[in-house]
């Protein structure tokens, strides 16, 4: 057995990875699950490393499910219909303050929700909502390309929006307060950047006017094809519509901004995750005497599945001794400044994670880090690089995260066309810039501040 524990460890990793890339329709929980039974049977993760692994994605993967729920909630009360609707009217007849629009919306849903659950949610809506303005195919492109690479890249200023960087964050001992105090103001300066960058290269095919009603939206697609979530909305009153919305925005802004509040006095992020949905989930009860029991079905749990038994190989990989190499790979981290570390670490999971996606580069080269024997502020800088490259250097290719492989699923089921080489025409200049840009401000942020 210990002869193949090597080879059937990077197997299970490759063929795991490959099925992702060539089947991105199919539920991710099958190919990582059974990935991992093979890892396991090799001998390279013992039953025993199951409880490290368990403690390491608990937290994570309570806090992600968590505000999934509430996601759910919200479309029970034609939260996203009523986003929808409000994109059109405050645009005002204008394709390009629509396109603004656009990216602020899937900026916020990335940062309420979480990235997969934002590509999820707002790409049907933007879709449907394209579609009913009349816009050509080539004309639906800079909205949807532009809002899911900014719902994707949006993860980075705060972890709680991406469950990788959850788990890396519990990796490396950083909670969550101090990395959005260390990340936030770098990483949205690269997303205004790369919103910037992204008009500029989509301004000349941006309808300069666009129907103002949306009248008949949402009759026009009917049954499943409603929304992502299924099951339609339950429709208000017109007067209290308005006053709901307000309230139901307040409320969750009240609950994200708890989560740093929970990590600043050292509660756990998950518990005061739970607790919001808890609240959300009574709320809908007494309002739409909805019961909770919906959630069993509607809760994505797959989501569990897929994170433990990725972590399970990269576990394997790390066991078998892939951290030791790359620590001799990146052993120059430690004799360079800050700058260099970001930019270094950046660069490299960035290039891993369109070659692998980002879920398992961005574990890789978190365990990586924690096994070199870094300062603790090298440290802290070369994960906040990582997550860069995770979350926005991947998105180079179509292949480098798996909201992005979903959107490209998500386009093609609704018949609106984008080849790669659309795609890679507008990715291979606004990324690269962003990432190096996003790098350097992150170094020089952190060395003002800390």
């Amino acid at each position: 057995m210990s002869e193949l524990m090597i080879p059937l460890t990077i197997l299970s990793f490759l063929c795991t990875i490959a099925f992702i890339f060539w089947r991105p329709q199919v539920n991710e929980a099958i190919p990582a699950t059974v990935g991992a039974v093979l890892v396991l049977a090799s001998g390279s993760v013992s039953f025993s490393d199951l409880g490290i692994i368990t403690e390491t994605i608990g937290g994570a993967a309570i806090t992600i499910m968590a505000t999934i729920v509430m996601a759910i909630v919200l479309e029970s009360f034609g939260f996203f219909q009523w986003a929808a609707e409000k994109l059109v009217e405050k645009a005002k007849g204008s394709g390009i303050r629509l396109f603004w629009l656009v990216n602020l919306f899937c900026f916020l849903m990335t940062l309420f929700v979480n990235n997969d659950g934002s590509i999820l949610i707002t790409t049907p809506i933007l879709i449907m909502v394209l579609h009913h303005l009349g816009l050509k195919n080539h004309q639906k492109i800079p909205f949807l390309l532009s809002g899911a690479l900014i719902a994707t890249a949006s993860s980075a200023p705060i972890g709680v929006s991406n469950i990788v960087n959850l788990i890396a964050l519990k990796i490396v001992h950083m909670d969550l307060y101090m990395h959005t105090a260390m990340m936030f103001i770098p990483a949205t300066l690269g997303l205004i950047l790369l919103v910037t960058l992204l008009f500029a290269n989509f301004y000349r095919i941006l309808p300069r006017t666009i129907p103002t009603t949306m009248s008949g939206l949402w009759t026009y697609f009917p049954g499943k094809q409603h929304h992502p979530l299924k099951g339609a909305p339950v429709q208000l009153t017109a007067e209290d519509r308005g006053t709901l919305m307000r309230n139901i925005l307040i409320f969750v802004f009240a609950v994200r901004v708890g989560l740093f509040v929970a990590s600043y006095f050292q509660v756990p992020v998950a518990l005061a995750a739970v607790f919001g949905s808890l609240i959300l989930l009574g709320w809908r009860w007494y309002r739409l005497r909805i019961p909770p029991t919906d959630m069993v079905k509607k809760t994505p749990w797959y989501i569990l599945v897929f994170a433990f038994s990725m972590y399970v190989i990269i576990y394997g990989l790390h066991n078998i001794g892939l951290t030791q190499w790359l620590i001799h790979l990146l052993q120059p981290i430690a004799s360079g400044g800050l700058l260099h570390a970001s930019v270094l670490m950046g660069v490299l999971v960035s290039i891993l994670s369109n070659l692998f996606n980002n879920h398992p580069a961005l574990m890789v080269g978190t365990i990586t880090l924690t096994s070199m024997g870094l300062d603790p502020l090298t440290l802290k800088i070369s994960y906040l690089a990582s997550v860069v490259g995770s979350d926005v250097g991947s998105l180079l290719l179509p292949i480098g995260t798996l909201a992005t492989l979903m959107w490209m699923h998500i386009l093609k089921k609704n018949k609106v066309k984008i080849t790669w080489g659309e795609y890679l025409k507008v990715t291979s200049v606004v990324i690269p810039i962003t990432v190096m840009f996003t790098l350097v401000i992150l170094a020089y942020w952190v060395s003002w501040i800390f």
